[in-house]
């Protein structure tokens, strides 16, 4: 009898299986406001804030799980540090996504290689981590005591937020009751901020359509096909700017946010999971690049500002 062959792990699919199963909840749980032991983002066992898909993963899985600490670390981490994960915690995936250089094994010289047949190769590894919460032993340190939750005035400018968003130079009318980026005139439209009863909200609306506002030609470059309304490069494009917000909101101190929040909406992350099991690695990377792009361009007319 043939022996059964060992099914490789796949992390990709497993990663976007557990968050088709969590949309079709009908939530999107990362919308939901947290600051952690004072940081905003998961971190590190040296501190380091994960960016991008593993940004957005352990967010999502720290909400879930009602985490206190914001601190994440291998077994091996962990150990080396004198402290023992706790028996029967689970442990939450992580990936590593990147390209290796593979050269023409027929070609007659390194040099050959480099200009006919090399490659890249896309590859993803994964690994697995554990939040300080699910570990004993552990230095005070990697449980810090969060700061007392700020309060801001309803429907009124939030300071920090507003020089931010003043500062990046994009047309933008503050007009009616829709949100939307028009790419024919590179204008956003958006409600004034009185129509919203909780600022913050205003500032995650306003960052989204950014979102999709660095997507132009003369910015990011950004596209993927023929977007109309409903299809499937639509919903690409929503779920970056969405990644945008949720990337942006832990800068400056607002949860992702949208006009609605619907079957269709929810229907756009499904599709896009369901189309392709990579899809969601490529467009946190995307969102991680427009959120860089928005900090940068604050930065650079805040600094001419004070110049």
């Amino acid at each position: 009898m043939a022996k059964a062959t060992k099914r490789k792990f796949d992390a990709a699919a497993s990663i976007t299986d557990e968050l088709i199963a969590i949309i079709d909840r009908g939530v999107l749980p990362w919308r939901k406001p947290w600051t952690v032991g004072g940081s905003a983002v998961p971190l590190r066992q040296n501190g380091e804030a994960y960016q991008g898909i593993n940004n957005f993963l352990l967010t999502l899985r720290t909400m879930m799980a009602g985490y206190s600490s914001p601190y994440w670390m291998t077994l091996k981490q962990a150990n080396e540090l004198d402290a023992r994960v706790i028996k029967g915690e689970r442990s939450s995936l992580v990936v590593y996504y990147g390209t290796a250089e593979r050269r023409g094994a027929d070609a007659a010289s390194d040099e050959d290689a480099e200009r006919e047949d090399s490659k890249a190769i896309p590859f993803l590894k994964s690994y697995r981590v554990f939040n300080a919460d699910q570990i004993e032993g552990l230095d005070a340190q990697f449980h810090p005591v969060p700061p007392d939750a700020q309060e801001y005035p309803e429907r009124a400018p939030i300071p920090h937020m507003q020089d931010f968003f003043e500062a990046i130079d994009a047309m933008v009318s503050f007009s009616g009751r829709d949100a939307c980026y028009v790419p024919a005139l590179d204008k956003i439209y958006l409600p004034p901020i009185e129509l919203f009863e909780d600022p913050r909200n205003f500032y995650a609306v306003w960052g989204h359509e950014l979102g999709h506002w660095t997507k132009a030609r003369h910015r990011l470059n950004r596209s993927y096909g023929d977007a109309r309304f409903g299809n499937t490069a639509y919903a690409r494009e929503e779920v970056v700017a969405e990644l945008c917000t949720v990337f942006l909101g832990q800068k400056l101190g607002f949860s992702a946010h949208t006009l609605e929040l619907n079957a269709a909406y929810l229907d756009n992350w499904v599709r896009v999971l369901k189309s392709d099991k990579r899809a969601i690695f490529k467009h946190a990377a995307d969102a991680q690049r427009a959120c860089d792009y928005l900090v940068a361009a604050s930065e650079a007319g805040q600094g001419k500002a004070a110049a």
